[in-house]
């Protein structure tokens, strides 16, 4: 159909095989088209469906009623991710899914696609004890650092011009297969690049502090001694 042919378009005239390899089509309820790719980054760069949703709203778009999303290199229609489907739900309760079957594609109601979903709502919701639910939020790792946060080698990450807050936290390891650990953030100390120490380092799962800056460069291309970062202290919520 005309939208996994747009989807099928933009991957295959823009993909890279490397940070651009997902193509998405959506469609609003006066038959307009709006399409986006995805842009991988190890902080959690979007997903080629919230792109195609941010074009559609910035033409104008606010009824959207079926979203496809379509790999390159041939694979075909894909399933949303997790976070796809939550971020679907709470914007647009409404709208359905191309999805991949056994059967072919088929056309699935997101409620569907999620059952026994989060309500986005329930984070403002009081709690038993009177005061407001935690909001669950989402750390983003490079899929390098799974095995060491695991293990419990890892119990910081540095972070630059990326807010985190203290709370429940879902880390997500961006994998051929999305992993996602539940944990909570205890602690952020504030620093300057400059004032890390090699127990900073190895407390991040690294051997020393000249490897610890090899890689805060290698995420974050401008940084430099005197900006200012966050060390995130985390812990796995089974820990």
């Amino acid at each position: 159909m005309e939208l996994i042919e747009l989807a099928r378009r933009i991957v295959e005239a823009n993909g890279d095989g490397e940070v651009h390899t997902v193509g998405a089509a959506v469609r609003d309820a006066r038959g307009r088209m709006f399409g986006g790719i995805n842009l991988y980054h190890f902080t959690g760069g979007p997903c080629a469906e919230l792109v195609a949703l941010g074009h559609a709203r910035a033409a104008g778009a606010r009824d959207l009623t079926t979203i496809v999303a379509v790999g390159d290199r041939g694979r075909g229609v894909l399933a949303p991710c997790g976070r796809d489907r939550q971020v679907l739900l709470d914007h647009h309760p409404g709208i359905r899914v191309l999805v991949p079957t056994p059967e072919g594609v088929r056309s699935i109601s997101i409620a569907d696609l999620l059952p026994h979903s989060y309500v986005w709502a329930e984070h403002a919701v009081s709690s038993e004890a009177g005061g407001p639910a935690p909001a669950r939020q989402s750390l983003s790792f490079h899929r390098d650092y799974l095995d060491a946060v695991r293990a419990g080698r890892k119990t910081t990450t540095v972070r630059f011009r990326d807010p985190v807050a203290t709370g429940p936290v879902d880390m997500v390891f961006e994998l051929d297969e999305e992993v996602v650990l539940e944990g909570d953030v205890t602690q952020i100390t504030s620093k300057k690049v400059g004032e890390l120490t090699e127990q900073d380092a190895i407390a991040d799962g690294f051997r020393d502090l000249a490897e610890l800056h090899e890689r805060l460069r290698y995420h974050y291309s401008d940084i430099g001694s005197a900006d200012d970062i966050a060390i995130v202290h985390f812990r796995l919520a089974d820990a």
